[in-house]
């Protein structure tokens, strides 16, 4: 269906005040909108609508970790889903390259295209259209399906197993600690992003070295909560890195080193990244990993971890 150019009005918002003409429709992150725009996460002319008349038919944002970067992600697009195909898609392909061609610089590299989205949708015939009408513009785009993931939570008052003695715990020393820890993890690594990276060229150091210092090393709360696991003679098992985002406590990264896979370690890893965290005085832990990591996410289970949603990422190459 092709769309007559005055039917469809597309820009972005004129400032702050239109908040409430973007949250017209609707999404799970909605409640940090606000926020994000004051603390300078979200700017007015990365938020863009698409509309007839009064009435918002689609939308789309971008996101950054913090005031003055460059969007990072493509986290909101959302469409009107009462309208039918091809229409609906139409208008969402229309929305998504005209503010694309707007946000970004000329030649840069796409921000991943990121969505949270119901547990069950697979099964659920509704959740399985919105879902895959916004998967369908995207690959109209160009873009592809990178990994989907399980969004897990630890709520307070869920027992959190005592140290088992097995694993001596020390804090991480430093980044040259970790990342030498990450490195034979990278390597064999189940992780969509760390093969991803290996896949581009980078080798497992490097891949280790991006990880580190584009995200772990954002994170604000205080490096001591972070953990390496030794056998009670110091050779090194793996790490948990328990930290806060912008949003949550979470646990960022954690893995078990090569040789010492398939042996149960990781339950006493995880348990002491949620120690630290649940000392805090938390009321939630949230944490992901991708689908195909059967090992990580049963260890999650085991720990009282609860899936409650699912997620997936979406690259342009």
């Amino acid at each position: 269906m092709t769309l007559a150019p005055q039917e469809l009005t597309v820009r972005p918002l004129a400032g702050p005040q239109e908040l409430d003409l973007f949250r017209r429709l609707s999404y799970v992150l909605d409640h940090e909108l606000a926020d994000d725009l004051a603390t300078g996460r979200r700017r007015p002319e990365w938020m863009w609508v698409a509309l007839r008349g009064e009435r918002v038919v689609a939308r789309a944002a971008w996101w950054t970790s913090e005031e003055g970067g460059q969007p990072l992600a493509l986290d909101f697009f959302d469409l009107d889903d009462t309208l039918p195909e091809p229409e609906r898609g139409a208008i969402g392909e229309r929305l998504l390259e005209t503010a694309t061609a707007a946000v970004l610089p000329k030649g840069a590299a796409r921000p991943e295209y990121g969505r949270f989205v119901p547990p069950d949708w697979h099964e659920d015939p509704a959740a399985r259209d919105i879902v895959e009408a916004r998967v369908r513009v995207m690959e109209r785009t160009g873009a592809r399906m990178l990994v989907e993931r399980l969004r897990l939570e630890w709520r307070a008052g869920t027992p959190v197993p005592a140290d088992s003695g097995w694993l001596v715990f020390r804090q991480v020393s430093g980044r040259e600690d970790l990342v030498a820890l990450m490195t034979p993890v990278m390597a064999g690594t189940l992780d969509a992003h760390g093969r991803a990276d290996l896949a581009s060229g980078l080798s497992a150091r490097e891949a280790a070295e991006k990880h580190y210092d584009e995200e772990l090393a954002g994170y604000r709360s205080p490096r001591d909560w972070w953990r390496v696991a030794e056998l009670p003679g110091g050779e090194p098992v793996g790490f948990v890195v328990p930290a806060r985002n912008n949003y949550n406590p979470i646990i960022a990264y954690i893995g078990v080193v090569p040789a010492h896979r398939g042996q149960g370690y990781i339950d006493d890893i995880l348990a002491e990244g949620t120690r630290v965290l649940a000392a805090q005085g938390v009321d939630r832990i949230r944490a992901a990993t991708d689908l195909d990591n059967v090992p990580m996410a049963k260890s999650f289970e085991r720990l009282g971890y609860v899936n409650f949603e699912r997620s997936f990422n979406m690259v342009w190459d």
